[in-house]
């Protein structure tokens, strides 16, 4: 009996999606994503419930006269951007750590796959969908916080606020890459959530100060924390309010360049790390 051997082909890939379209559409399909997760910060709640929260505080702390202290409004700004903070924390860190999850349980992931899109396309369309919708949050805060502070000074430094608004709008890019890594390797957005939000919080508290703790540790442990100093993002660099609270004048254009880059790099290795996971990640 004479047997025929069919001839064989190398295996087609699994995952078609994979096979990433290049040129112009690739970028279509990143800011379609993006698009999409700008208009859902819009539709959601927490913006508005924050930015109320905020404006009343202020408001109301703005409008009482401490024994006639004019310097006592000092302690109002602080109070603001200690608020603007505190809120776009929580806006940026919430709004990332859904995104994938939420695709995942509502099943849409896998028309989105299909387009075709592909999951590296997808990372970087939440990233920077959420990082632009923080930023026009952030616009907002800032606007109203030099409102106030005119209103009460009568003096309105936009390129300070400006350059206040966009050191901290680098270091949300930080956090939503960050956050975007997290929400596939944590189980839940909340669980994720949180522990970006306690490790943020740590980080903006007592990450300069690692060193000089690491100085009075014996080894290994004085090793262990010098290189945690040193792997971690340092988000108090972008912390500058005491600059706008006590009208200190301007950052030096090139260390806020080189703000920039630092934050640049440390979103690109997170985004690096949550495409190469997401890749790996089984959909189900």
């Amino acid at each position: 009996m004479n047997s025929t051997t069919l001839p064989t082909s190398p295996a087609a890939p699994r995952d078609f999606a994979l096979a990433a379209p290049t040129g112009a559409s690739t970028w279509t399909n990143v800011w379609a994503i993006a698009g999409v997760v700008i208009k859902e910060l819009c539709r959601r709640k927490d913006f508005y419930v924050l930015f109320v929260l905020t404006a009343l505080i202020t408001l109301v702390m703005g409008s009482v006269n401490v024994f006639n202290q004019e310097n006592v409004f000092r302690y109002l700004k602080e109070i603001c951007l200690f608020l603007i903070w505190a809120s776009s924390l929580v806006i940026a860190i919430t709004t990332t750590a859904r995104q994938i999850p939420a695709e995942q349980e509502n099943r849409t992931l896998y028309p989105l796959l299909a387009k075709p899109v592909t999951r590296h396309q997808v990372v970087i369309g939440k990233f920077l969908g959420c990082w632009l919708a923080s930023g026009a949050a952030l616009a907002v805060f800032y606007l109203f916080f030099g409102l106030v502070a005119a209103a009460r000074e009568h003096d309105w430094p936009i390129v300070n606020y400006l350059q206040a608004a966009t050191l901290h709008w680098f270091a949300l890019g930080v956090l939503c890459a960050m956050t975007m890594l997290g929400s596939l390797v944590f189980a839940a957005p909340s669980s994720n959530s949180t522990i970006i939000l306690v490790v943020s919080v740590s980080i903006l508290l007592v990450g300069r100060h690692l060193n000089k703790v690491a100085l009075k540790l014996s080894e290994p442990l004085q090793t262990v924390v010098q290189a945690v100093y040193f792997a971690v993002p340092h988000l108090e660099l972008f912390d500058v309010r005491d600059l706008i609270v006590h009208d200190w004048g301007l950052v030096p254009w090139l260390i806020w360049a080189a703000a920039f880059a630092y934050a640049a790099v440390y979103s690109a290795l997170f985004l690096a790390l949550a495409c190469l996971r997401f890749r790996r990640k089984a959909i189900h």
